[in-house]
């Protein structure tokens, strides 16, 4: 700069010599006196010579002030650009979404964070406050833009709120919004620079503790959270209890936190149990027990007691949680069931006695008295109401005769859980059954077919499903209609892991609206018939069941029956 000034000065004053000379050579020509162009031109050279250095003067002070003036405008640049350079910085190191609003002009300036956070392409992101309100949630949109615009109103320069912004794919992400407000010299609100931070994820796990608030607060489980470590072996301190704790054990919240659970324990509680729950707590493992507690007011009460260790980000132990429930009741009912138990079996094994006696103590005498009943057959009776007497008599004893070889097939069925089974061909089966009832099958030839073609061979035992179609054809023929046909239709499929055996008849039915309940029971008759006892579908059923299968039934007045039978195909 100064060496500019100093050229400056040079050619003002050769110019102002050049001027000065050509002036003087006029005066020399055209000047009547001699002395005049020498007075003149000394007069010339002194005003060059001291207006060169007045303007020197002039231009050193200037450039005195524009050196400042640069040296200032150097410094602002470098202000600037440090300026802009920590804040391109902050804008790389942040995920913050960062805008600046000039409010006057309503322009809006989005960083790089408008894309990387929700997805706008900078040809897709509008320069105005429009832009930025349109992707407010509708629902958030009104309460924000009220509260942002009394904020300005106010003048305060701090600003924050919590809304959700619409994403580029039409999603929505909960953000936390903070601004900073720049004002004139007269308190004029001009600009607004401010940072959005994605804040979905603390929200939603806001909500999830909320909800998990929610359902340990309303729990009817008493819910207790300790400390990870404990102190001389005991149980971890207690940092939160749940209100159900307080209604079960009847302390407080205050009086419960930094306790020992152990305060609860009673003179009965097991020891064996929470020795168990205390090496689970040293391994830091879950651990379940059950034993008696005290109350407040000392009363003990049965607790099922569950230890469940609970893990930071670090994968280090921060808490236990503790769920206990109490079982008082469920501990009576499940001595009172065992009692029961003990009770049923014991008149099981009583009654099981009492029909051994009576199946085999009563057939000896029995055999004697048929026996004494034939030879009396063989002598000549004249006398007829001794003869009548004899006659029923003989009849009464063949029916007792009946009833205990009946008791004897039940008593022979019940006392075999476990049978041995082994493959059948079922064809073979019915064959032997056909063989047994073949008097009856000429007598009134029904119609039947059978189809084993799905299923021939089940594996089961080979005597007790002999027994139990000879029992439902015998009912069949039984109990046939006497306005139509005798059909009987006998099927088997396999249905997962089952064999299924359907056995209908067209006979005269059974009303199970009144009779359901009492189809299988022993003894039970739905018809008069003379030579009905009862005990077919009971023993059908035992055999059945004892076989690990099902039987259902389902009948219809006057139209016929049909008997479903299920066995495991093993």
């Amino acid at each position: 700069m100064k060496s500019k000034t100093n050229q400056v000065i040079l050619i003002y004053i050769l110019i102002a010599l050049f001027i000065a000379i050509i002036s003087h050579k006029l005066v020399l020509k055209y000047a009547p006196d001699e002395n005049l162009p020498f007075y003149t031109f000394t007069k010339d050279l002194l005003f060059v010579f001291f207006t060169g250095i007045i303007f020197k003067l002039i231009l050193s002070k200037n450039d005195t002030r524009n050196t400042a003036i640069i040296e200032k405008l150097k410094s602002s640049n470098d202000d600037i650009k440090e300026s802009n350079e920590k804040y391109d910085i902050v804008a790389k190191a942040t995920s913050d979404t960062i805008w600046d609003w000039k409010i006057e002009g309503d322009n809006f300036y989005w960083n790089k964070g408008i894309e990387t956070v929700f997805g706008y392409k900078q040809d897709e992101v509008g320069h105005n406050s429009t832009w930025w309100f349109d992707k407010i949630h509708p629902e958030d949109s009104i309460k924000m833009s009220i509260k942002l615009y009394a904020f300005i109103e106010q003048k305060t320069e701090h600003w924050q709120d919590q809304y959700r912004f619409r994403c580029a794919d039409n999603s929505y992400k909960y953000v936390l919004d903070r601004g900073f407000l720049l004002k004139d010299e007269n308190g004029k609100a001009t600009r607004m620079i401010g940072a959005i931070q994605d804040i979905t994820k603390q929200k939603e796990e806001e909500q999830r503790l909320k909800l998990l608030e929610t359902v340990i607060t309303q729990s009817k489980d008493s819910i207790i959270i300790t400390e990870a470590n404990s102190i001389d072996g005991n149980i971890p301190n207690i940092t939160y209890v749940n209100p159900a704790f307080s209604i079960m054990s009847g302390y407080n919240f205050k009086e419960s936190i930094g306790k020992s659970p152990e305060i609860f324990n009673s003179p009965n509680s097991d020891y064996e149990e929470l020795k168990k729950l205390m090496i689970a707590i040293q391994n830091k493992e879950e651990c379940i027990i059950e034993t008696i507690s005290y109350t407040k007011n000392k009363k003990e009460y049965w607790v099922r007691f569950s230890m469940i260790p609970i893990y930071n980000t670090d994968n280090e132990l921060s808490h236990w949680i503790s769920i206990q429930r109490d079982i008082t009741d469920e501990k009576k009912q499940e001595k009172e069931k065992e009692q029961l138990i003990r009770e049923l079996t014991q008149n099981n094994k009583d009654l099981k006695q009492f029909s051994y006696i009576t199946s085999h103590n009563l057939r000896a005498p029995l055999s004697n008295l048929t026996g004494l009943l034939n030879l009396i057959e063989d002598i000549p009776i004249d006398n007829p109401e001794l003869k009548e007497i004899l006659y029923g008599f003989n009849k009464s004893t063949h029916l007792l005769n009946e009833t205990i070889n009946d008791l004897v097939k039940v008593i022979i069925i019940k006392d075999n859980p476990s049978i041995k089974k082994e493959p059948v061909l079922l064809q073979d089966i019915f064959e032997n059954v056909f063989n047994q009832l073949n008097f009856q099958i000429e007598l009134y030839k029904p119609i039947i077919k059978i189809n084993f073609e799905k299923v021939s061979i089940i594996n089961i035992n080979k005597a007790y499903i002999e027994s139990i179609l000879l029992n439902l054809l015998t009912n069949a023929i039984k109990y046939k209609s006497e306005n139509r046909k005798l059909k009987i239709t006998i099927t088997t499929s396999e249905i997962d892991d089952t064999i299924v055996l359907i056995f209908k008849d067209n006979g005269i039915g059974i009303d199970l609206e009144r009779n359901r309940d009492k189809i299988f029971g022993l003894y039970q008759r739905f018809h008069n018939y003379p030579d009905s006892k009862g005990l077919g579908l009971y023993l059908v059923k035992s055999q059945v069941e004892t076989m690990g299968g099902t039987i259902n039934i389902e009948s219809e007045v006057n139209k016929g029956t049909i008997f479903t039978l299920t066995f495991k195909n093993k």
